[in-house]
């Protein structure tokens, strides 16, 4: 799992498990000692932001247990997979496309970073340059030509290269 996404989720879980331990037993505090509960709007406020505090919690934790269960070893070599970065030719809009595989978390499409789960991720995961996927988005069928695929490895390969011809000038 990239540190930046294990930092953020852990960041919403620690503000998420505060407000849930010390601010909203406050506020459900405060609200009971003002009477009567079954026409108490700041009670039942509360009470449902502990229940959507403690869904999310929830959430949170799972995406966590998912991702530290991603095994880099298990992304293939020489095919599409999480962290390829993926040169594509669609025919429909007759243009060359840059396609970064990400987490969800990560996901902006208008940077080119597509999650594995949405349809264009998923469409492309497992092809290899030459494949030609065919993909059903809201906006109708599109046909993606794999035309240049950098997988996580081979960036991981070209890093290390990078690392040891940088010792080397030193």
């Amino acid at each position: 799992m990239p540190d930046h996404i294990k930092k953020q989720l852990l960041e919403e879980i620690q503000v998420l498990e505060h407000e849930l331990a010390h601010e909203l037993p406050a506020e459900i505090k405060k609200a009971v000692a003002l009477g009567d509960l079954s026409e108490n709007a700041e009670y039942h406020m509360a009470k449902q932001r502990q229940t959507f505090v403690n869904a999310r919690l929830g959430q949170l934790k799972r995406r966590m247990a998912e991702l530290s269960l991603v095994n880099l070893a298990n992304i293939p070599h020489g095919k599409v997979g999480f962290g390829s970065t993926i040169v594509v030719f669609d025919s429909t809009k007759e243009e060359e496309i840059v396609y970064r595989l990400v987490t969800s978390e990560e996901s902006d499409v208008s940077k080119g970073l597509i999650s594995t789960t949405s349809p264009i991720g998923r469409g492309l995961v497992g092809k290899k340059v030459g494949d030609v996927a065919t993909i059903v988005t809201p906006n109708g069928k599109r046909e993606l030509e794999v035309l240049k695929l950098t997988t996580i490895h081979d960036e991981a390969e070209a890093a290390a290269k990078n690392g040891a011809a940088a010792d080397s000038n030193q």
